[in-house]
């Protein structure tokens, strides 16, 4: 069941789709989150301004060194003793092209998706211990988005049965519920470090 469904999300997340899926937390909205135009639709089912960043999930510290341009020691120690659901906010994210002049956008999968990363160049990430996710994250190759499954300023849904119609409408593609198993529920732990080892906690 569970590979089953990994092969039916992949199909949907490398054609540029949404997925809902089971994160580690709670359920989430996800992308390919090197893909600009993917992330926009996400930002236009949230009804979210696209001026806020997003939390991406990465399979382990080896994908976020591939998007992190320098990632500070502090981080690797964190993620090394967690064993709750965190997300850093890492500085100096490796970003993608912004749009021309046209409008159009271009995808690499070299770099994150400009509408994936704050103004000041950050971006957080979570490196999920166990689930669904984290597999879907290693077998992709990239980083996913994973924002809560709510319209923006609506409570988040601590499980399927909590996610409006609206917004599973709006999927391409729904991950099968009976694997959002593991999920904690609640939703993780974010903190910001910087190359000067400052840490700041932004929500506990």
């Amino acid at each position: 069941m569970e590979n089953t469904q990994i092969q039916k999300a992949l199909e949907v997340l490398r054609s540029g789709g949404i997925i809902l899926y089971p994160t580690d937390t709670v359920w989430g909205i996800g992308c390919d989150a090197t893909d600009p135009e993917a992330v926009a639709r996400i930002y236009a089912m949230k009804k979210r301004s696209d001026s806020k960043s997003l939390v991406l999930l990465a399979s382990d510290m080896d994908m976020v060194c591939r998007y992190i341009k320098e990632v500070p020691e502090m981080a690797v120690q964190l993620v090394e003793v967690n064993d709750k659901p965190m997300t850093i906010i890492y500085p100096g994210a490796v970003c993608g092209p912004c749009p021309d002049a046209s409008g159009k956008t271009v995808k690499s999968n070299h770099c994150l998706a400009y509408n994936t990363i704050a103004e000041d160049g950050t971006v957080g990430i979570r490196v999920p211990l166990v689930g669904f996710c984290k597999q879907l994250a290693a077998r992709l190759g990239r980083p996913i988005v994973s924002t809560s499954a709510n319209i923006s300023g609506e409570p988040t849904p601590k499980n399927f049965s909590e996610i409006s119609d609206e917004i599973k409408s709006a999927a391409d593609y729904i991950v099968d519920p009976s694997l959002e198993k593991g999920a904690t529920g609640q939703s993780s732990s974010i903190i910001k470090v910087g190359l000067d080892y400052s840490i700041e906690i932004i929500r506990k």
